[in-house]
């Protein structure tokens, strides 16, 4: 009983500050950053919840909302201190790893991204969004062969989307394979019957 005393005096405490904080401004931190988010105001989301962050440096939502408030505001250096001190306080957080990805592939640190992106999949082989990621990274590194083994077997998984598929007709058709990318593209026009680049492509190579 004793070592919950200071854990239950700091929750009060938080909630007593945020209590606080919320009456002094009319709106609690996290309203008023959500509300802030939606006005495109990512700086000052960030700032509504330094509140919470100052009353407790280990709150992880908090930091990991920050992080993803940094991201949208192209702060990208803040944004991958941010989800790595996420990681520090849950190293099993796989959304933190993959929150990661965005600004490294932002700065186009392609090799980081995939290294990160592979963590994910270690944990979480079928992860969507870890192979997507992955796959931008091959794209941004023209690791055309790498891509097209990984987008099919992607594809295989998630038969029904086109985005995989267009990174598997980016990477045909930079291999110089014109009629697996005419396919791959023609595949991605029954998913999204008016995509542009799919289109585009379609029409410039004679279909």
């Amino acid at each position: 009983m004793r070592k919950s005393i200071p854990t239950i005096r700091g929750c009060v405490s938080l909630w007593l500050l945020l209590l606080a904080s919320g009456a002094a401004s009319g709106q609690d931190p996290w309203a008023a950053s959500y509300q802030l988010e939606t006005e495109g105001e990512y700086a000052a989301a960030t700032e509504a919840l330094a509140v919470i962050i100052e009353a407790d440096s280990a709150h992880e939502f908090a930091i990991l909302r920050t992080a993803w408030l940094r991201y949208l505001d192209g702060d990208y250096n803040a944004s991958i201190r941010s989800y790595r001190r996420a990681l520090e306080l849950n190293p099993q957080s796989l959304e933190a790893r993959l929150g990661l990805t965005l600004p490294l592939l932002a700065q186009q640190r392609w090799r980081e991204a995939s290294g990160v992106a592979q963590e994910v999949l270690a944990l979480a082989p079928w992860n969507y969004y870890a192979h997507l990621r992955l796959m931008v990274a091959e794209e941004g590194q023209r690791q055309w062969q790498t891509l097209v083994r990984h987008a099919r077997d992607a594809a295989a998984r998630y038969p029904s989307d086109p985005t995989i598929l267009v990174y598997l007709a980016r990477a045909e058709s930079r291999r110089g394979n014109l009629s697996a990318a005419l396919a791959a593209y023609a595949a991605v026009l029954e998913r999204i019957p008016a995509h542009e680049e799919a289109t585009a492509f379609l029409a410039a190579n004679g279909n």
